[in-house]
């Protein structure tokens, strides 16, 4: 048997599979299951010569998958190759580098990891009016004429004084009690401060927010490695427009936990590197890369990374000119943004950060309008899919003071 035949009947394994049941398509509570242990074992695959093949033979069969399957739908074969046994699994995680170094979203902590630094991720968000629910999606043609592979989806909770979007993984549950529960954005009453929350701890040190929010759930649902809680690592804040002047929105960032010399050359940020996921019972914590360090493995809630807010990344939204013929602030977007909006932005390296070079004029992220309820989200180093679509859906809140 030639190895390219090999690894077609893996595949069509794949696929026999999932036409049984064994979904992969979108990183729901059902596709979860591709990650789990092996003392759950697939039936499909209990029986099969694949789970006892020759280790040598299993890698190149492996890294070929990764190689050829670059591109989502065809890389949910990927994510199943982690879901056989544990053989399998450990494999795969040696194969499949973070977004930074690849550029792949492939499992669910990539949503948690830093984009990749040369190019950028397109992803768009689809808005839903009446339920005040928003879905972020991969892009998966330049022309958003695909539905996208689904990544997060977050729904709008109004308080007394305040806005909660709850962030989940789960496009069908988006409760702050279960399992798929990621993170939340918090803003002030006036709509001109905003906080972004992780439920599980950004990087090896972190300071947990006490609030009535954090939730209380029986000791079979959490993980007991991990405590849980509100962990914040970004803070919004849209500058007053008290005498309402014309133009955009003006906007800056604090990316807690994230340095300052990350933009710089050789420089790093924090990277998760497993996904604790609440069920013990169907999903148990399993790291999908290793650890650069040790040290990232302890949890621990004594403080914040650093002790002053100048060592973080600061970000701030590049200024517009304004356009006398077309009688408008413009951006150029190159092509990613159609439809004018006070909702749009691109975000720079503040020079806060220190003396201005190269790197402050690169856009980490941008976001804008291109229907009425659509609308595109690029990011790359040392921004994640989480706090991209954090921050992108503080400018959909309503700002009383700041239009």
């Amino acid at each position: 048997m030639t190895l390219k035949s090999i690894i077609r009947d893996v595949k069509g394994e794949f696929g026999s599979m999932s036409r049984r049941g064994f979904d992969v398509k979108g990183l729901k509570s059902k596709s979860l299951q591709v990650v789990q242990d092996e003392t759950i074992p697939i039936d499909a695959f209990k029986q099969s010569c694949w789970a006892n093949m020759p280790p040598e033979l299993l890698r190149d069969v492996l890294m070929r998958i990764e190689d050829s399957e670059f591109k989502w739908p065809p890389r949910k074969y990927v994510v199943a190759c982690a879901g056989v046994c544990r053989n399998w699994r450990e494999i795969t995680k040696e194969i499949v580098l973070t977004p930074e170094l690849s550029g792949k979203l492939t499992f669910p902590i990539s949503l948690k990891q830093p984009g990749p630094r040369e190019t950028i991720i397109q992803c768009f968000i689809k808005r839903n009016r009446t339920a005040q629910t928003y879905h972020l999606y991969l892009g998966l043609t330049p022309a958003l004429t695909d539905n996208g592979k689904f990544l997060l989806a977050a729904r709008k909770a109004r308080r007394t004084t305040c806005t909660d979007y709850i962030i989940s993984i789960d496009a069908d549950d988006m409760s702050k009690g279960s399992g798929t529960y990621i993170g939340k954005l918090r803003s002030n009453f006036l709509g001109t401060k905003f906080t972004v929350y992780d439920s599980q701890p950004p990087y090896a040190v972190a300071m947990v927010s006490k609030s009535r929010s954090n939730r209380l759930v029986g000791s079979k649902q959490v993980t007991p490695r991990v405590p849980v809680g509100n962990y914040p690592v970004a803070h919004i804040a849209y500058e007053l427009n008290v005498l309402g002047s014309r133009g955009p929105r003006r906007m800056h960032c604090v990316m807690d936990g994230i340095p300052a010399t990350s933009i710089e050359p050789g420089g790093t940020a924090p990277t998760q590197t497993e996904f604790p996921l609440s069920n013990l019972e169907s999903f148990p914590m399993l790291p999908f890369f290793r650890s650069k360090s040790s040290a990232q493995k302890e949890i621990s809630v004594s403080g914040p990374l650093v002790d002053q807010k100048e060592g973080f990344l600061v970000l701030k939204n590049k200024s517009p000119r304004w356009h006398e013929q077309l009688q408008c602030w413009c951006l150029n977007f190159r092509g990613r943004v159609t439809v004018a909006s006070v909702k749009n932005f691109q975000l720079v390296a503040s020079p806060e950060n220190g003396p201005s070079g190269p790197e402050h004029e690169k856009v980490l992220l941008q976001f804008g309008k291109v229907g009425k309820d659509l609308f595109t989200m690029d990011y790359q180093y040392p921004v994640s899919a989480f706090q991209a679509f954090a921050i992108c859906l503080s400018s959909f809140d309503t700002k009383i003071a700041c239009e």
